[in-house]
C-alpha cells in the first residue's frame, strides 16, 4: 500500500488577496503526515508560493500535481491532498432565466482557478480499490467535489437552521437551487466572516468577483474586463493551461458566435435536447452576448489558432459546459472535508503572531491530542464543528463522501 500525498498553501504575499496562515498550514501538515502517518518525504509534492524554491502552485502546476498523483496511484494506494488558500465561486450559467448554482473554486497563485467539476474528473479517473481524501480550508469549499454525497453539512436549499444542531443530515451538494440575481450578489459580496473569536485577528478566504476582476485587470492591463468575460479573460491569459471547464464554455461560445458569422449552421456542441449552440437566450448568454462577440472578433481577427485549446475540448451539452453535468454517478473513491459549507467562509486566523487556517489548525489540534488513535472521517469532522462553534469561528465544517467511506480512518490507519 502506497501513500502519497500533494500540500498546497498560497498565501498571494503582495496581492490584494494577501492571506498569512496557509502556507504554515501545509508546513504542518507535512510535518504530520511522516511523523504520524508514515509518509514518505519523497512521496509528498509540496506547492507554495512564499518560497520560490518550492514548485509555485500555479494552475498549471496543481493539475500537473493531481495528475501525477492519480495516474501514479495503484490499487489499494492512499492519497492525500490538502489545499490552504483562497475559494471563489462564479455563477453557473445554463444559458437559460432559471439557471442554478455556482462553480466552486479553489484560487491558484496566478489567478488560474480550477472548479468543482475539474476535481470531480480528476477524482474519477482514481483506480478502483484506492482512496483520495482532499481537505479544502478554503471558502465556498463545501461543493468541491461535484454532486458528492454530504454525510455532515448544511445544504444550502435546505432548511439550515432546522439541521445545524443535526450534523449527521444526509443530503447532496450541487442542487443549490438559486437565481442568477441572488448568485451574483453572493459572489460579488465581500465577507468579513463576523467571528468573534478572542484575542485572535480573523480575515476570511473568500475571494469576491470584485477582487478578482481586479487582479485580473492589473494582471492583463485590461480595465473592461467584467463578471461577464470573466471565462474568455482566463481563457485568454492561460490556454491550453486553463480550466478544462472554462475550455468547455468556450467551446460552446465559440461555437455560438461561428454560428452566427456564419449564417445560422448548428453547432458542434449539443443534440436534440435543445442544449445546442444557439446565439441568445436570457441568462449569461443574454447579457453578455454582446462583449463575447466583440471580445472574440478581436482574438480571432489577430490570431486564427486562438480558440484552438477550447475547440479540441470534447463537450457533450451546454448543461456540462454552463452548469456542470447532472447525469454523473456519485464519486466512489473520494472524501471531501471542507472548511466550510458552500455558502459560507473559512478563517484565516493570527494569534500571538502564529497563522494558520481555523479547519487546518483545529485538525492538528484534533491529531495532538490522539496522540496516535485512529479517528475517523465523520469523528474528526463532528470534533472540529464542536471545536470550532466553542472558539467562536462561524464556519461549519463538512464532510462529503459515498457512505462506506465515512466512518473509515481519516487518512489511514496511523
Amino acid at each position: 500500500m502506497g501513500k502519497k500525498a500533494v500540500l498546497i498553501g498560497c498565501n498571494y504575499t503582495g496581492t490584494k488577496a494577501e492571506l498569512k496562515g496557509c502556507v504554515n498550514d501545509v508546513k504542518r501538515m507535512h510535518r504530520s503526515l511522516i511523523d504520524r502517518y508514515g509518509f514518505a518525504e519523497g512521496d509528498i509534492k509540496v506547492l507554495i508560493d512564499a518560497d520560490e524554491s518550492y514548485t509555485q502552485p500555479t494552475g498549471r502546476n496543481i493539475r500537473q500535481a493531481l495528475s501525477d498523483l492519480i495516474s501514479s496511484a495503484d490499487s489499494g494506494d492512499i492519497l492525500f491532498v490538502h489545499y490552504s488558500g483562497h475559494g471563489t465561486r462564479l455563477p453557473a450559467e445554463t444559458g437559460e432565466d432559471d439557471d442554478t448554482g455556482y462553480d466552486e473554486c479553489i484560487v491558484p497563485c496566478d489567478m488560474n482557478l480550477i472548479t468543482d467539476d475539474d476535481f470531480r474528473e480528476l477524482v474519477d479517473k482514481v483506480p478502483q480499490g484506492c482512496t483520495i481524501t482532499i481537505v479544502s480550508d478554503s471558502c465556498h469549499s463545501g461543493g468541491l467535489i461535484d454532486q458528492a454525497k454530504e454525510q455532515i453539512g448544511e445544504s444550502f436549499n435546505d432548511d439550515s437552521e432546522n439541521k445545524q444542531d443535526n450534523p449527521d443530515q444526509p443530503g447532496f451538494v450541487g442542487n443549490i437551487i438559486q437565481k442568477t440575481g441572488d448568485a451574483l450578489k453572493s459572489a460579488f459580496q465581500r465577507e468579513d466572516g463576523g467571528d468573534d473569536v478572542e484575542g485572535t485577528t480573523v480575515e476570511n478566504r473568500s475571494l469576491p468577483l470584485e477582487t478578482l476582476v481586479d487582479i485580473l485587470k492589473q494582471k492583463t492591463g485590461n480595465n473592461d474586463i467584467t463578471v461577464g468575460n470573466v471565462r474568455p479573460t482566463l481563457f485568454d491569459m492561460f490556454g491550453e493551461d486553463s480550466s478544462p471547464k472554462v475550455k468547455k464554455f468556450m467551446k460552446v461560445l465559440l461555437d455560438s458566435f461561428n454560428s452566427i458569422v456564419g449564417g445560422g449552421g448548428d453547432s458542434a456542441v449539443g443534440g436534440g435536447d435543445g442544449s445546442g449552440g444557439d446565439s441568445g437566450g436570457g441568462g449569461f448568454m443574454g447579457m453578455v452576448n454582446g462583449l463575447a462577440q466583440q471580445f472574440l472578433k478581436q482574438k480571432l481577427e489577430s490570431n486564427a489558432e486562438y480558440g484552438k485549446p477550447a475547440m479540441e475540448t470534447e463537450v457533450g451539452s451546454k448543461q456540462e459546459a454552463y452548469a456542470g453535468s447532472k447525469q454523473k454517478k456519485l464519486p466512489e473513491n473520494g472524501i471531501l472535508i471542507s472548511g466550510c459549507q458552500t455558502d459560507q467562509t473559512s478563517a484565516d486566523a493570527t494569534k500571538s503572531a502564529e497563522s494558520y487556517g481555523a479547519l487546518s489548525h483545529t485538525i492538528q489540534t484534533i491529531l495532538e491530542e490522539l496522540d496516535g488513535k485512529v479517528i475517523s472521517n465523520r469523528e474528526i469532522v463532528v470534533k472540529a464543528r464542536n471545536m470550532l462553534k466553542s472558539q467562536g469561528f462561524k464556519q461549519r465544517p463538512g464532510l462529503y463522501c459515498e457512505d462506506k467511506h465515512a466512518d473509515a480512518p481519516f487518512i489511514c490507519s496511523a
